[in-house]
């Protein structure tokens, strides 16, 4: 049996990963869907002070306070900046990283510093009253999407390498998702033996397009 802990990407919550949750759990893994703070049904829990470090510790603790000590950590869009941090921190307690069309960071990178001009006004041109919220495109995001605090997406990284000590490492490029900001790291891992790279002719939304294949992606990193 192994343990998959799924982090969703910006403006979504767990039950954006619940559907495959469940698919994994009816082939005998365990599997947490994670909803980050200030997002999803934890949206009451929005401050100012939210930030990349606020979600890193919240899939942190749930491998702790869950005892998690040999998980697949699966991390999609936004999520790969929340994944990355925590096997930084915690590398001991992981088997694998699966970063689905998601940013793979290094030391001192933003998502923001790793996105195009699209994708910057998309973070900016939601933002309220209040300043510290990024309000879900509207791009065909599932309608349970709503807003994301800021911080997260500009606040950079600190990585001090210990993340690479996770074994095994797989990054999904959708080659099919327009304007993708995401060309420049597939670009550079799939140069890097220490990465399987998977090239799929599908859009962002995986759970959406493509969740068979998905599936059986994640059942053979278990394997």
């Amino acid at each position: 049996m192994t343990t998959f802990v799924l982090v969703p990407g910006a403006w979504h919550g767990g039950w954006w990963f619940e559907p495959l949750a469940r698919k994994l759990r009816e082939h005998g893994h365990e599997a947490h869907a994670v909803t980050l703070t200030g997002v999803g049904d934890r949206s009451h829990l929005l401050t100012s002070s939210v930030n990349l470090d606020t979600h890193i510790q919240d899939v942190v603790n749930v491998l702790e306070n869950e005892r998690i000590e040999d998980a697949v950590l699966c991390g999609h869009s936004y999520g790969g900046m929340v994944v990355s941090g925590v096997a930084d921190r915690v590398p001991e307690r992981l088997r694998a990283l699966v970063y689905a069309d998601a940013f793979v960071p290094e030391d001192g990178q933003s998502a923001w510093d790793q996105v195009n001009d699209l994708w910057r006004q998309a973070y900016l041109s939601g933002i309220g009253g209040d300043g510290y919220t990024a309000t879900a495109p509207p791009f065909g995001l599932d309608p349970r999407a709503r807003t994301h605090p800021l911080a997260t997406l500009l606040q950079k990284i600190r990585l001090t390498g210990a993340w690479e000590k996770v074994p095994t490492r797989h990054f999904l490029y959708m080659a099919g998702f327009e304007n993708t900001p995401f060309t420049p790291t597939y670009e550079r891992l799939r140069q890097d033996p220490t990465w399987t790279v998977h090239n799929l002719p599908y859009g962002h939304d995986i759970l959406r397009d493509a969740p068979e294949e998905f599936l059986r992606l994640l059942l053979s990193v278990a394997e």
